[in-house]
């Protein structure tokens, strides 16, 4: 029997361990809410690299291996893909497609967290929306800014910050309520694409607003790349891999 070894953390890979049988597992890093309502396996915690999971999968006898990882999990993205190889086994992966810009949009790029940080000197009220990454740097906040910083969980603030723990999606309306209660005037955001976050993209559009919007890691290639978790749900259950479905309902 093929045992998959779903690697997540997202909406997305959710969606996909609910489909999946208790023979297969569900890994995640931990960070956030750990599910308790899935028939598969649930693994929390890294693997100690390349080799970790290497041994990992030999272990458990994986035969197909789905990343199902944000699109900024890189080094997770690397090291599966790598492993895969060398236990010739399958790697397949979700590769959700990016936010593109509008007409209306201001978007500005930055390529690492100094860089985001020089980009935001002219404004006093950013947006921080990449995860838990700002909440390593709340000493060096400049006395001209306040920050909010959304991330999964809460976390406490200083005088100069702000933290809200919030998970999405989120609506339009909370978002504009958000830009006003915490004064908004620029947003730093991941390329995560998707439609679960997409909604502070549209209220900085409609207030004219810049996004500093941190450029995408580059991934490895997959046997097999899907942009959304019904094709790869379809491909599972087409495949030899079917058996994995417990639940054939949408």
């Amino acid at each position: 029997m093929m045992r998959i070894l779903l690697l997540g953390g997202t909406g997305d890979a959710l969606k996909i361990a609910r489909r999946l049988g208790p023979a297969h597992i569900y890994s995640l890093a931990g960070l956030g809410r750990v599910p308790d309502d899935l028939t598969c396996t649930v693994r929390v915690g890294g693997f100690g690299g390349i080799e970790g999971l290497k041994a990992f999968i030999q272990a458990e006898s994986i035969g197909l291996i789905v990343d199902a990882t944000h699109p900024y999990a890189a080094q997770m993205s690397r090291h599966a893909s790598a492993a895969s190889a060398l236990k010739h086994i399958e790697y397949w992966a979700l590769r959700r497609a990016p936010w593109q810009p509008q007409s209306e949009d201001d978007w500005r790029e930055a390529a690492d967290f100094p860089d985001i940080v020089h980009t935001l000197a002219p404004y006093k009220y950013p947006l921080w929306t990449l995860g838990r990454e700002p909440l390593a740097h709340l000493d060096e906040i400049p006395p001209t800014q306040h920050w909010t910083i959304r991330c999964l969980d809460p976390h406490p603030g200083n005088a100069r910050a702000t933290i809200i723990g919030a998970r999405g999606p989120f609506s339009l309306e909370s978002e504009r309520m958000l830009f006003d209660a915490q004064q908004t005037d620029v947003v730093v955001s991941k390329n995560s694409g998707g439609s679960a976050t997409e909604a502070k993209l549209a209220v900085a559009r409609e207030r004219g607003l810049p996004v500093v919007m941190l450029q995408r890691p580059r991934l490895p290639p997959a046997e097999r790349e899907f942009p959304d978790t019904s094709s790869l749900l379809d491909a599972l259950e087409a495949g030899s891999h079917s058996h994995a479905l417990f639940d054939k309902t949408p």
